[in-house]
């Protein structure tokens, strides 16, 4: 009774309860969810505070785990070209072996997110203990398929025999973190679910500055500690990923940060898991569409030559790092937007998004410009005293850089799918992009015409353009709204 008292609902001596229960339990949802929403600060107010706040730190917390790669980066150019060439050959098979787990994180944001919006805490802890469990026995899987199949993908993908070895070397090292890496993207992603991303940030620089010291140290040795080359590399930053991993889970075990996991949740339970993989397994093989191109962009490169490839390596690490921004508003907009659709606030989710691509088109295309008339020094940075790997990693990032706004408005877009559960739209203009025109363009312009490893370069402003107007038209006839409107009303 005390529930039709909370509703506003005045019954009679002769009233029909079960005629009218359907009715009053969807009311009574609808009206937890608006007393939630007083309480929720990703909910209401202003969108543009609600965005910075949750981008910001995840900008940072992605800026600096792309530090690891480029200190690696940095610290190898000391070894030399071929050492750059060697990591370069092996980072893009590294993320796609991760990417494919990655995913399923991004399930766990978006599942979390919409318990989180409708105020469902127990719902929360239960999806938290179960993605955990689910992406532990992943990342074990992965470290074993890695360690064991280093040597033959070195081989697939190309490695010349001046750098085979380390190469494979560095692979294997890294495999055996995957376990430790995985844990710490699942704590990430759960508590940027619930909108706690200050956390994961401060880790992240905790582990960033410790593996500043770690890599010279293990890369040339001090004392009784060997040096151990490329591999040492690998060895810095699975020890910090250890750590941070351990720090994370036992957060998520406490329960003191908005989330607490529970061993008797951990129990598989297979229903939820197909929910979780139906949602993960587009944004895995999204992700994993970007690595594996990536991989046979590196295929194309290799005819070219090592310096070729230590150029490549150069420009993807710049990418990587200039497209952390991006993605830092796209995961902050997959949270709003997951929010804000567990919330039935589906007005409220398609504002996020439009505030979300302008600031990610105008904000990366004045990086990218900057970029372009810094695009020498920055290149002699990471490897100076070659001077054909600074003109051609410079020329590659001067015809990348003015496009990085287009790469920004994808990016964004493809995180409100995301948040409302269209993983499957983010997966198609992805593979698009890179795989109908990206990949084809760069084998095209290299091999059919005269400007050799120029035209690798000239496919990817090609492609971002073009899968910025996918994605853009994709968004604005506004099938990803109509479906939430009618998932609400069949709820």
């Amino acid at each position: 009774m005390l529930l039709y008292q909370q509703l506003g609902i005045t019954l009679g001596k002769n009233s029909n309860l079960s005629g009218i229960s359907s009715y009053v339990r969807i009311d009574y949802k609808r009206f937890l969810i608006k007393k939630h929403l007083k309480k929720s600060k990703y909910t209401q107010g202003k969108i543009l505070n609600s965005l910075v706040s949750l981008a910001i730190p995840i900008i940072m917390a992605n800026i600096l785990q792309t530090a690891y790669q480029l200190i690696d980066t940095f610290w190898l150019g000391r070894l030399g070209a071929n050492a750059v060439a060697a990591v370069s050959l092996s980072f893009p098979v590294l993320f796609l072996i991760l990417s494919l787990g990655a995913g399923l994180t991004l399930a766990g944001t978006v599942i979390v997110g919409n318990h989180k919006g409708a105020g469902d805490q127990k719902m929360v802890n239960y999806s938290s203990s179960q993605t955990v469990i689910v992406i532990f026995v992943i990342s074990l899987l992965l470290s074993a398929i890695g360690h064991f199949a280093a040597s033959p993908l070195m081989k697939l993908i190309g490695a010349g025999p001046e750098i085979f070895k380390d190469s494979v070397d560095y692979f294997q090292v890294s495999s055996f973190g995957f376990m430790f890496l995985f844990m710490f993207f699942v704590f990430q992603s759960l508590m940027r679910g619930i909108g706690n991303v200050m956390l994961p940030m401060f880790i992240v620089l905790g582990t960033v500055l410790l593996n500043l010291v770690l890599d010279p140290l293990f890369i040339f040795g001090y004392g009784d500690i060997p040096g151990y080359g490329v591999s040492g590399a690998a060895i810095a930053s699975v020890i910090t990923q250890g750590l941070s991993a351990f720090i994370g889970i036992a957060i998520l075990f406490r329960g003191k940060m908005g989330i607490k996991v529970n061993w008797h949740q951990m129990k598989p339970d297979f229903p939820w898991i197909r929910k979780m993989f139906f949602l993960g397994i587009p944004a895995s093989l999204e992700q994993s569409s970007r690595s594996a191109a990536m991989t046979i962009m590196v295929m194309l490169v290799t005819s070219f030559g090592s310096a070729a490839v230590a150029a490549y390596g150069i420009g993807a690490r710049i990418l990587s790092l200039v497209i952390v921004p991006a993605l830092g508003f796209a995961i902050a907009t997959t949270t709003l937007v997951s929010q804000n659709i567990g919330a039935g606030q589906i007005k409220r989710a398609e504002k996020i998004g439009n505030l979300s691509n302008n600031i990610a088109f105008f904000g990366l295309t004045s990086i990218g410009l900057l970029l372009f008339a810094l695009a020498e020094p920055v290149t002699r940075f990471f490897v100076p005293g070659d001077e054909k790997v600074i003109r051609d990693g410079a020329l590659f990032i001067k015809i990348m850089a003015p496009s990085f706004g287009l790469l920004g408005v994808q990016q964004v877009l493809n995180g409100v799918f995301n948040g409302a559960g269209f993983t499957k739209a983010s997966l198609l203009i992805s593979v698009f992009g890179l795989w109908v025109i990206r990949f084809p363009t760069a084998f095209m312009l290299s091999d059919k015409t005269t400007l050799g490893v120029e035209g690798i370069w000239w496919a990817f402003p090609v492609s971002n353009l073009i899968a910025a107007i996918v994605a853009f038209s994709y968004y604005k006839m506004g099938y990803w709204k109509i479906r939430m409107i009618r998932n609400r009303h069949k709820d």
